[in-house]
């Protein structure tokens, strides 16, 4: 198959991949749309907020095992290729990339979606499951130490595109790796404002509203 081909290929598979959300499971099974509630966001903090840790969780698998799945999938069959490990790598990081912007933009929730942390952490799961592990280590440890989720994130990012840099070929993977890094930002733009102005909420703050908020839960 063409190079042309397959990068089209991957990108509108990698799309309507990402485009499956957890939070339309949750709505599924619990009858509750989410984003209509609590910060109004599809992703899985915000079910943990409105919905409890086991639909969050549920949330975060199928958001993360997307991301895992896509990739996953796509390195199988590109075996059978004569493609270089450089087109490879950046195949599997525009599969990556594509399931990130189906999950900010699906079309069947009208292009209004998350944010794609979740999908990130499976992405890079996928990619080097010990770049993924360091990069989710290093979230919950940012988050927990710095009381906000959003540094955390960051911090994610940051992960994912040193690997770009440093550990792969060619410059089209750190390109798509920045682009989502910027595309993160676009999408945390409230955030960022909040934390700048003292108002973002920390995340012990989110906890305790939650839990006195649903204490028989």
């Amino acid at each position: 198959m063409n190079l042309w081909v397959w990068t089209l290929t991957v990108f509108i598979c990698g799309y309507f991949i990402g485009s499956l959300h957890g939070s339309k499971i949750a709505q599924k099974l619990s009858g509750v749309n989410v984003k209509e509630h609590g910060v109004k966001n599809s992703g899985a903090s915000n079910a943990t907020i409105v919905l409890g840790w086991k639909y969050g969780v549920l949330v975060a698998l199928i958001d993360i095992g997307k991301g895992v799945l896509a990739v996953l999938l796509l390195h199988y069959f590109l075996q059978s290729t004569s493609y270089s490990i450089e087109h490879i790598m950046t195949l599997l990081f525009l599969m990556g990339a594509a399931v990130v912007i189906g999950h900010n933009y699906p079309i069947w929730m009208n292009f209004d979606g998350g944010k794609g942390t979740a999908s990130v952490i499976g992405i890079t799961l996928a990619i080097d499951w010990k770049m993924g592990l360091l990069g989710l280590l290093l979230l919950v440890i940012t988050t927990l130490v710095t009381d906000y989720l959003l540094l955390g994130v960051l911090v994610l990012y940051f992960t994912f595109c040193g690997y770009a840099i440093w550990f792969t070929d060619g410059y089209w993977p750190t390109v798509i790796a920045v682009a989502l890094f910027l595309l993160a930002i676009w999408k945390h733009l409230e955030n960022v404002k909040r934390l700048k102005s003292g108002s973002e909420p920390r995340l012990s703050f989110v906890i305790k509203k939650k839990k006195s908020a649903s204490p028989s839960e």
